[in-house]
């Protein structure tokens, strides 16, 4: 039986690599995109003419399909939306807003069309505006998070028996074990970040990559809940809001501590106390840098021996 995330976009591998601001710029897309994956520029930190930019350089660089990510809420969103549509982008993942006000209109431009959600609720909400898939993308994940903190071992069979499309499981997946996992609880496909942030096409700060592969267990929290749900690595910055969190710190104060550019004097530039730190619970698990087709062909290989390991469990 084919499989409908290999079927939807064209791809070898049901491996999706996340659109990570600040990590995932056209190098990384395409690399995955040429090792049978599906590689994604992460529009949520580019303006739009650097968008174009990455789009056309990635179109360069692979032939094979690719995808943009789009967070709902950017500012310039239209102009962003004409840029898909003027360069022909094929594969558009929207996430952070309503997905019914671009879908239709990214569906009419021949665009297939996937949304981020973290809970049942959303998950109805995107099948009913029109998207093709969604990644249902569980508490262990970096970046934005749910609110709710559902687990992606929780959170996949309920959006699975949810919903009537492909279901892309997120959030603690960077190995072919968790892939295989994933597929157990009712997954078409595995969305991985952490991995692919610490790849070496990846454009996050070689500092930020060396914090992430020295991490050890317990060193994400989840934070700015009040804000815009986050997990991040520690350091200064994120012991600065588990303070201000602590002692009862509205949104309006917590707006004020994060102020601008967190997340790129951060991941971008280097800055490994006062940057915001984005970054799965996984982060413990990753120990080396490496090229991303490496560490895409390591998870497919560990998935295919584990699932011959689990066919030949007896009971």
């Amino acid at each position: 039986m084919a499989n409908a995330i290999n079927s939807l976009f064209g791809i070898k591998y049901p491996i999706i690599q996340a659109g990570m601001i600040w990590c995932s710029g056209w190098r990384l897309a395409a690399a995955v995109s040429n090792a049978g994956g599906l590689g994604i520029i992460g529009a949520g930190s580019m303006y739009p003419d650097v968008l174009r930019e990455h789009i056309q350089k990635c179109k360069q660089a692979t032939s094979n399909p690719f995808a943009v990510n789009v967070p709902l809420l950017y500012p310039n969103i239209q102009e962003i939306m004409d840029i898909l549509v003027q360069e022909e982008v094929k594969i558009v993942f929207t996430s952070a807003g309503n997905p019914a006000t671009w879908t239709a209109f990214l569906k009419e431009k021949g665009m297939t069309v996937v949304h981020v959600i973290a809970n049942t609720k959303f998950a109805l909400k995107a099948e009913q505006s029109g998207v093709d898939a969604i990644v249902a993308e569980g508490f262990e994940a970096g970046g934005h998070n749910g609110r709710e903190e559902t687990t992606t071992l929780c959170l996949i069979p309920m959006i699975k028996q949810a919903v009537n499309i492909p279901v892309i499981a997120a959030g603690g997946i960077g190995s072919g074990k968790a892939m295989l996992a994933a597929f157990a609880l009712g997954a078409d496909g595995v969305q991985v970040g952490s991995a692919f942030a610490v790849a070496e096409e990846s454009s996050a700060h070689p500092n930020f990559k060396e914090k992430i592969v020295s991490s050890l267990e317990g060193d994400t929290k989840l934070r700015l809940k009040k804000l815009v749900p986050v997990r991040l690595l520690k350091n200064e910055f994120s012991d600065a809001v588990a303070q201000a969190e602590a002692n009862g710190a509205g949104t309006a104060e917590l707006a004020e501590l994060l102020g601008r550019a967190r997340a790129k004097l951060g991941m971008f530039e280097g800055n490994l106390d006062e940057g915001e730190l984005e970054i799965g619970q996984v982060s413990a698990m990753l120990d080396e840098i490496k090229p991303a087709a490496a560490i895409l062909n390591e998870i497919w290989g560990e998935f295919l021996v584990e699932r011959e390991r689990i066919k030949g469990l007896e009971f």
